[in-house]
């Protein structure tokens, strides 16, 4: 029993030290939504090119994931852009804002 719950700090640790922001700045810009843990381990650290919610939340996700992109400047590599544009044609109306970062 201990080794497993030793097992599982060890595990949340890493899990933490991979997840940490890239700067503290970052630390503060969250986003939280509730999602099942199945959802959670499907999209594990997947982009829209290889993974995407439930269609009714899509348009959702996309303004949130290219607005968190668009605020840090951070890359779009080519399969996630086709995957972007792609499903962004199902969000006419859909509008992103952001402040740039810092």
């Amino acid at each position: 029993m201990i080794t497993n719950f030793r097992r599982g700090l060890m595990a949340a640790a890493l899990a933490f030290a991979v997840l940490a922001p890239a700067s503290p700045a970052q630390a503060d810009d969250v986003t939280l939504v509730g999602v099942t843990a199945r959802s959670n381990r499907q999209k594990s650290d997947q982009d829209p090119a290889t993974w995407m919610p439930m269609p009714s939340v899509h348009c959702r996700y996309l303004g949130e994931w290219v607005a968190t992109k668009q605020r840090w400047g951070l890359a779009v590599d080519p399969a996630e852009r086709k995957a972007l544009l792609r499903y962004a044609a199902d969000c006419p109306n859909a509008r992103i804002t952001y402040d740039p970062a810092a």
